[in-house]
């Protein structure tokens, strides 16, 4: 692979981290004021749904997952296991969109 590519792959990598940590931080602050409040998951859900602003943010989220992850992962494979080519490649692909199509199939259902 082109140093080109490893480098861009580097620089979406860490991208999507400092937008991951954002993303878990509005989480926890969002958790926090729920568990305080005493709300109950039925009262979250009810607070969530129809709201495109949390839709749009936990789409976010799942997006910086769905980078991030398979990019982790695939550093890790071929740093340990010395895993290259295509054919991988391809295979930690397929995770990120499996990744981000459960994760976006999961924010679609507390959308609605």
């Amino acid at each position: 692979m082109s140093a080109r590519r490893e480098a861009l792959l580097w620089l979406a990598q860490r991208a999507s981290a400092m937008l991951l940590a954002a993303c878990v931080l509005l989480h926890l602050a969002t958790m926090v004021y729920a568990v305080r409040s005493g709300l109950s998951a039925a009262a979250i859900l009810g607070r969530t749904g129809g709201n495109l602003a949390w839709a749009a943010a936990y789409a976010t989220f799942v997006l910086a997952v769905a980078v991030h992850a398979p990019l982790g992962l695939r550093s890790v494979c071929t740093e340990w296991f010395g895993w290259r080519g295509r054919a991988w490649d391809a295979a930690f692909l397929g995770f990120g969109l499996l990744l981000a199509l459960a994760g976006w199939r999961a924010v679609w259902g507390v959308f609605q």
